[in-house]
C-alpha cells in the first residue's frame, strides 16, 4: 500500500511539475491557453533580441507539441504567437520586421499570392501606433475567424483568412531563415 501511496504521489509530482508555467526574462507563459474554444498547449518560448537590445519574449502554443518546425507548421487549427514586449518598438519598425522575415522565408510568387492579406496585416500592425514595453501582442489563428492581431485583449483590425497565410507569418519566427535563431530553438522547444 505505501508502494502505491509513492507512485501516486510521483506521478502527480510529475504531473504539477510539467504544467509550469515558463519563464523568460520575469514574462510567463502558461502552459495551456484557450483559443477559439480549443486547449492549445506551449511548444516553446523564447527571446527576441536584435544586436544586443532584448526586444520581446515570445511563446508558441499549438494544438500538439512538436520539436521539429516542419511538424509545428504543418499542424492545423487554432494557433498562437504570443509576445511580450520588454522595450519600446514603433508600428511601423514592428510592421517591417516582419515582412522582412515574410521576405526572407519565401518566393516572389509566394508573397504576391498573398498580397492583401499581407497589406492587412501590416495595417492593423501599424493600428497599434508603437508597441510599448509590458505590451502582450498575439497573432491568433482561427479556422473560423483567420488569423488576428490581438493587443492587450483588444483586437486590432480585421480578421485576415487564409490558414495558409497564418503558417506563413508563423515562418518568420520558426522558418528556414528565422528573425532569430535562438528564439527559434526556443519555441521549437529546444
Amino acid at each position: 500500500m505505501t508502494r502505491w501511496i509513492v507512485a501516486i504521489a510521483l506521478a502527480s509530482a510529475a504531473l504539477v511539475a510539467h504544467a509550469q508555467p515558463v519563464e523568460i526574462e520575469g514574462v510567463k507563459f502558461e502552459p495551456t491557453v484557450q483559443v477559439g474554444g480549443q486547449a492549445l498547449q506551449l511548444n516553446g518560448a523564447g527571446l527576441r533580441t536584435r544586436a544586443f537590445f532584448k526586444v520581446y519574449a515570445a511563446g508558441l502554443y499549438v494544438p500538439q507539441k512538436a520539436n521539429s518546425a516542419a511538424a509545428l507548421l504543418a499542424q492545423k487549427g487554432p494557433r498562437r504567437v504570443e509576445i511580450h514586449m520588454l522595450r519600446d518598438v514603433s508600428a511601423d519598425t514592428f510592421a517591417e520586421a516582419l515582412m522582412d522575415g515574410l521576405k526572407a522565408n519565401h518566393t516572389e510568387a509566394q508573397l504576391a499570392g498573398w498580397r492583401s492579406q499581407i497589406d492587412a496585416l501590416q495595417a492593423n500592425m501599424k493600428s497599434i501606433g508603437e508597441a510599448k514595453k509590458g505590451n502582450v501582442i498575439f497573432f491568433e489563428f482561427t479556422p473560423e475567424a483567420g488569423t488576428r492581431l490581438v493587443v492587450n485583449g483588444q483586437p486590432k483590425g480585421d480578421p485576415i483568412p487564409g490558414e495558409d497565410f497564418f503558417t506563413a507569418v508563423l515562418r518568420v519566427w520558426i522558418g528556414d531563415k528565422p528573425a532569430d535563431a535562438g528564439l527559434k530553438k526556443g519555441l521549437v522547444g529546444g
